[in-house]
């Protein structure tokens, strides 16, 4: 009996240490997706920070170069107005001397269809 006793004995610690083997690969096995899971959130915010950076740098060199144009135009605007007033303050004095003398020097004349009846 006494051999029979042992051999439970054995069959149950063998049990018992296959039961905290089974604990103990379960429990790496949740330690390892836990530490997956971690990589893999890494992973995805380390490119989602990578695209959104390529996304900024394309943004600012389209509109930087939007930016440039409204400059562009801005100064262009700027030397059509100053080329406009300069030519106004050029021409303003020759321009007022014929307005008068076309309104102020009248020769009276007498127009060709005009009919003198007697």
């Amino acid at each position: 009996m006494t051999s029979q006793s042992q051999g439970i004995q054995q069959l149950l610690q063998a049990e018992k240490r296959a039961k905290d083997k089974l604990e103990e690969a379960k429990k790496r096995k949740g330690k390892r997706l836990k530490q997956a899971k971690e990589e893999a959130t890494a992973e995805i915010d380390h490119y989602r920070l990578q695209r959104e950076k390529e996304f900024r740098s394309k943004q600012t060199n389209v509109m930087g170069s939007q930016g440039n144009l409204s400059a562009k135009i801005e100064e262009q605007t700027t030397e059509t107005i100053r080329n406009l007033t300069s030519s106004y303050h050029r021409n303003m004095e020759t321009m007022m001397k014929k307005l008068l003398s076309t309104i102020c020097d009248i020769s009276p004349e007498i127009h060709p269809n005009f009919r003198h009846e007697v």
